[in-house]
């Protein structure tokens, strides 16, 4: 079997490996990720908190075997945190364990600065692991317009260099998954190196379908139930309105008070699986009695 990683035959094929890892992905979505796939590029994938960005990573790398390399995106995020930096602390060992005739040998002095002291960070790793990997690039619109620059280098070229090294460059590209939940726009130059596809909240048949799939213990009576309260406070004006993490959130909590029914006493016991914002409780208290009627 090749290191590579093997591209579907088809998006229908593609549809069936995230399946069978538990990721029930529209066609859209799949033909996405198959052309990445297909054509080595790096796909950006927008959409809602919780509606299965990360997620897509993760089953990606399961199914194919290959290991799952995560760089979470922060604000003031820097090349250190994401690419490399020296083991300070174990250089000064070092040097305090040589003599004064080692200090003086520049060769002894270079290899302070070799492999044997660098810490990689998922970038460089990433690198280092080519096609054996899979890149999730989490919430990149939280990091700057600085490093959102220096990705752009690395999507193009995949290589970095180091001045005490030289430069390292990926044998093959590894698969790249980026994610935003748009709290900023991205710039274009970004968005060129990367396929792009919008994810939204899933039909009711869809997430009952999720359900169905990642919590088999649950019911469809159930399941539709819960679809149906979720979609009715997704229509409110809520701070966070809930993803799909959240049904499924709610549908566990359900099936470890062994409850069947959503009455209003069973919302109201179990409302803080789905929402996680006070303000946003505030409002939805006052509704139980809708979120509990039958759809």
């Amino acid at each position: 079997m090749s290191d590579s990683i093997p591209s579907p035959a088809s998006v229908a094929g593609l549809t069936d490996l995230l399946r069978s890892g538990g990721y029930l992905a529209d066609r859209g979505l799949s033909t996405a990720v198959y052309v990445a796939l297909t054509l080595g590029r790096p796909l950006l994938v927008e959409g809602e908190v919780g509606v299965g960005k990360t997620e897509l990573a993760k089953v990606l790398a399961s199914v194919f075997g290959r290991k799952l390399i995560r760089l979470q995106c922060y604000e003031g995020i820097d090349t250190n945190q994401a690419l490399y930096e020296w083991d300070y602390a174990r250089q000064m060992l070092q040097i305090r364990a040589l003599s004064e005739r080692d200090i003086a040998d520049e060769e002894q002095v270079e290899k302070l600065f070799g492999p044997r002291f660098l810490l990689e960070r998922p970038l460089l790793t990433a690198l280092r692991e080519g096609d054996r990997a899979v890149l999730l690039i989490d919430e990149v619109d939280r990091a700057d317009d600085e490093f959102e620059a220096f990705l752009l280098e690395l999507l193009s070229d995949f290589q970095i260099t180091i001045p005490e090294i030289g430069t390292i460059t990926a044998d093959a590209p590894p698969v790249v998954i980026l994610t935003s939940n748009r709290t900023r726009e991205l710039h274009d130059a970004l968005k060129r190196r990367c396929l792009y596809h919008w994810v939204g909240y899933p039909s009711a048949e869809r997430e009952v379908e999720i359900i169905r799939v990642r919590a088999p213990e649950a019911s469809e009576n159930l399941a539709r139930k819960v679809v149906t309260a979720v979609n009715r406070l997704r229509g409110l004006d809520l701070a966070k309105p809930p993803g799909i993490a959240e049904t499924l959130d709610w549908v566990a909590a359900l099936n470890v008070l062994g409850r069947e029914e959503l009455d209003t006493q069973t919302v109201e016991d179990t409302l803080g699986a789905v929402i996680k914002e006070r303000d946003d409780l505030e409002t939805v208290m006052g509704r139980l009695e809708e979120l509990a009627a039958d759809g």
